[in-house]
């Protein structure tokens, strides 16, 4: 089966470009809730008019509601579910577990798509989805086509029939979506809350055992090239991937209509019919068909056309990312981060004039745009750029070109030989490409399969049997005068389907009909055109009020279509049944919150008798050696190598009430449930779990902790995964500022919420390897010579803070933040809140250091010092995720 085609729109012109392009859905997202505030995106009012729009042309439309929920959001999100699911939207994306709980409860036939910020990449994170309610996952961009079909066998195992949808073009994050914490901590914008900030497109300098590494042009060491597949469209659907998207609700129409045509020129070209020697040829797999059916009527490209057209619509340099493996060479080039264009060359030298002397790696002509990378001495500032258009052209010897630029004059003294030069605007390419944005976009007629039916002396009975091959329902009209003898030629097939099938200027088209008469009856001809003519009058009224006739790839409805369907947001029955949704599935947390629950005047109920408990996590022995005499409540061991697991679990056994931890990776691949194993053997009295394979298999053996990395913002999520996996506890969102913190503990169980009170915030967590792409020629694991055992790596960004790097046991790579921060002065509210389970975190801390910081906490849980004394004595940052940032401001 050929894959469907998901296409961005950020506006009605993107999302007009990608249907008239071949785009066989779109996705797009509203003023709120999802994780492209930056986009233009649509009104929530104008949901019905999109999804209108989108059916009329046989487009499925997606709602993107892929952030995750504070807890005096989940009203609102309960409002945007039910005017989703009222306008017809084919399928939520969604992130937040508590979302997709509450989405269920209120319009369960609406559909769920898990996005891919949920960070999927296992068999046990896509039945974790499915068990959720979702129909289709997006899977995580670092997965190659071995792991899809790996995964797809582990999901056969299971029984789990799940549709898998990947990226194929676009942007690609250096970190996994969902687990990037970098705007939020240096910017306190979310990415978690679609305000990412792009610290990864910015320069850092790589410092090496505390000596800064002369890394020539390479300076955007975070910044992986676009992704671009359309050369692995046959394996795609070959490993059986559902559904292909394309990135770029940020970007223009133009874009749109340029990724899209070409995906649809790919994907019309799998579906194209073979002969024997073509089929035998691979490279036929790939050669678009003529245009016509689902083109556009463009004529096909060719492949170096095809990569032109795609380069200069946007592109940091193309790759195909992840998906034929991992090659951390290739990923990130670090030269430039920023929109370029197709590969000119290197700059040879400059003549008398200001002509400039180029190797021809591109067709040039006069009003072509280039620009030039200058001389740079800082490498954590952009390069001096030189740009302008191609005033006059000339050819030299040895397959160069002179080329003058302006208009008017250029400054060419930042440029010496050597300086890169790409192609960045071509005229006549971008007149074609607005065409094609501009493209009409007709209604798409639907197959209408009838039937008709009746007996001499009754009324002849027209209904509807299957509208796009989906079963009908009472979509029927009867004729006004019984059916009689024929006299002569009856009611035979021909003259059934000439009158039926006169469905021009409809959105419909005659497609089966089913025929249940008996030979030799007779209608007349105007009583059958009034039969048609009425029942797609009765599909019309149905269509214009809101009821989607069946088949409409949208006949979706809340659950209580009175209460919903139609009501405007905060109308009384539409509240009543938000508050109910909520109230079956969130557990009693105790006594009644007040409005406002960081009152100074209230406090939470508490666990009886339970006074502040401190656990520490540490990242080495000599930590954890430091700690063997302290009085604290837990400590939770985190170790890069796992040989070094059963050593920690006999050092530490018996020491502490609440013993002895360990915590595993961070992602687990399709390939890595090993990875579980050493903490199994390892047996210690429990764990912090990070990911669905963990949840699966570890809280069946001990008792377990779900990590920040789980994304728990509102009390939902943090029920469910309390209930479903019998967690001990879950930490709280870095996310959350302190007022969301106190309304999810607020939300939640007595002593059910662990606050991670001091850390280095880790910021990126990637599948890219900055040891083996920078202090190695390898291109992974295997080949790398293992940069990471022998050398501490720190990134230092443009304001001077160096930022530690860590490798795990997958050879994931995290920056962690380099300055500490603390909720210390936070303690009063919290404990006051009921809050009574908090978490240190050590990263490079020495022996004396570990003793002292805990020492410090201790003495603060216990009332004995401030939080302000611990933060100024430490030098730490004060405060507790973002610091602004909310559901209605547009990120910058």
């Amino acid at each position: 089966m050929t894959p469907e085609l998901l296409a961005p729109a950020g506006c009605w012109e993107s999302l007009r470009a990608a249907v008239a392009n071949g785009a066989d859905a779109v996705y797009f997202g509203v003023e709120v809730l999802n994780a492209r505030l930056r986009a233009e995106n649509f009104q929530a009012a104008d949901l019905p008019e999109v999804m209108e729009w989108l059916h009329r042309r046989g487009v499925r439309g997606f709602l993107t509601v892929n952030v995750l929920l504070f807890p005096s959001e989940l009203e609102a999100a309960g409002e945007l579910v039910l005017q989703a699911a009222a306008a017809g939207v084919d399928a939520l994306i969604v992130q937040d577990i508590g979302l997709a709980r509450l989405a269920r409860q209120l319009a369960p036939g609406l559909a769920l798509h898990g996005s891919t910020q949920m960070s999927i990449t296992s068999a046990a994170g896509v039945a974790q989805a499915a068990e959720l309610g979702c129909e289709r996952v997006v899977l995580a961009r670092e997965l190659t086509l071995k792991d899809f079909s790996r995964l797809r066998q582990q999901l056969d195992q299971r029984g789990c029939a799940m549709p898998l949808e990947v990226f194929v073009h676009g942007a690609l994050c250096v970190a996994y979506s969902g687990q990037c914490l970098t705007s939020e901590a240096l910017g306190q914008r979310s990415a978690n809350r679609g305000e990412c900030a792009q610290a990864c497109r910015l320069p850092y300098q790589l410092i090496v055992d505390g000596v800064e590494r002369d890394l020539g042009e390479q300076r955007y060491l975070l910044s992986p090239q676009d992704l671009a597949a359309w050369e692995l469209l046959p394996d795609l659907a070959d490993v059986g991937i559902a559904s292909l998207k394309i990135e770029g609700r940020l970007k223009d129409a133009s874009y749109v209509a340029a990724v899209t045509q070409a995906y649809r020129q790919g994907l019309d070209a799998l579906a194209a019919p073979a002969t024997p020697a073509q089929a035998a040829s691979p490279a036929h797999r790939l050669q678009p068909k003529p245009p016509g059916g689902a083109q556009t009527g463009n004529q096909p490209l060719d492949r170096d056309q095809l990569r032109r057209r795609l380069e200069l619509s946007f592109s940091r340099g193309l790759g195909t990312g992840w998906l034929q493996g991992v090659d951390h060479q290739q990923l990130v080039h670090g030269r430039w981060s920023k929109k370029r264009g197709p590969w000119v060359g290197r700059l040879d030298r400059i003549e008398a004039g200001g002509w400039l002397v180029l190797p021809a790696g591109q067709p040039l002509k006069a009003g072509d745009g280039l620009v030039l990378e200058g001389a740079g001495n800082d490498p954590l500032q952009a390069p001096q750029e030189v740009g302008g258009r191609v005033m006059a052209l000339q050819t030299r010897a040895g397959g160069l070109v002179a080329l003058q630029l302006g208009p008017g004059r250029v400054d060419l003294a930042g440029l010496k030989r050597g300086s890169p030069c790409w192609l960045t605007s071509d005229p006549q390419l971008e007149s074609q490409l607005q065409k094609l944005a501009q493209a009409p976009a007709p209604e798409r007629q639907q197959a209408l399969d009838l039937r008709v039916s009746g007996a001499l002396g009754m009324p002849l009975l027209l209904e509807v049997a299957a509208l796009a091959g989906t079963p009908g329902g009472p979509w029927r009209v009867a004729s006004a005068t019984p059916l009689e003898a024929a006299s002569g030629a009856g009611l035979d097939r021909q003259r059934l389907e000439q009158q039926l099938g006169r469905l021009g200027g409809t959105p419909w088209q005659l497609g089966q009909l089913a025929i249940d008469l008996n030979a030799g009856l007779f209608l007349p001809v105007a009583q059958l055109n009034a039969l048609r003519r009425q029942l797609v009058e009765l599909l019309a009224e149905a269509h214009q009020a809101g009821q989607k006739p069946p088949g409409a790839e949208a006949s979706v409805r809340p659950a209580n279509p009175g209460a919903g369907a139609g009501a405007t947001p905060g109308e009384p029955g539409r509240h009543q049944q938000i508050a109910s949704a909520l109230g079956a599935l969130l557990p009693r947390a105790g006594a009644p919150r007040p409005q406002n629950p960081a009152d100074a005047g209230w406090e939470a109920p508490a666990e009886p008798g339970v006074e502040p408990t401190l656990t520490v996590l540490v990242r080495s022995l000599e930590q954890l050696e430091a700690l063997l005499e302290q009085p604290i409540h837990r400590v939770v061991v985190d170790l890069e190598h796992p040989n070094q697991l059963r050593q920690a679990v006999a050092m530490g056994r018996g020491r502490w009430a609440g013993g002895l931890w360990l915590a595993g990776q961070r992602i687990c691949r399709p390939d890595e449930r090993w990875s579980l194993e050493p903490l199994l053997r390892a047996q210690p009295d429990g764990y912090l779990v990070r990911n669905a394979d963990q949840l699966e298999r570890l809280s069946l053996e001990a008792p377990c902790i779900g990590d920040f990395s789980l994304n728990v913002a509102n009390p939902l999520t943090a029920a469910w995964l309390l209930q479903r996996w019998g967690l001990e506890r879950i930490t709280a969102s870095y996310d959350l500022a302190l007022d969301q913190l106190l309304e999810l503990v607020a939300g939640c169980p007595p002593g059910r919420v662990e606050l991670t009170l001091h850390q280095h915030m880790p910021l990126f967590h990637m599948e890219h390897c900055l040891f083996c792409a920078f202090l190695s020629e390898g291109h992974d694991h295997s080949d790398c010579g293992r940069p990471c055992e022998q050398h501490q790596v720190l990134l230092r960004d443009r304001s001077g803070t160096d930022h530690p790097l860590r490798a795990d046991l997958g050879c994931r790579n995290t920056l962690f933040n380099g300055k500490a921060q603390t909720g210390a002065e936070a303690i009063p509210q919290l404990l006051r809140a009921g809050l009574r389970h908090y978490r240190i975190e050590l990263l490079q801390d020495n022996a004396a250091d570990a003793q002292r910081r805990v020492e410090l906490y201790g003495q603060a849980l216990a009332g004995q010092r401030s939080g302000r004394q611990v933060w100024q004595q430490e030098q730490l940052d004060s405060r507790l995720g973002v610091t602004r940032g909310s559901l209605n401001r547009r990120g910058g």
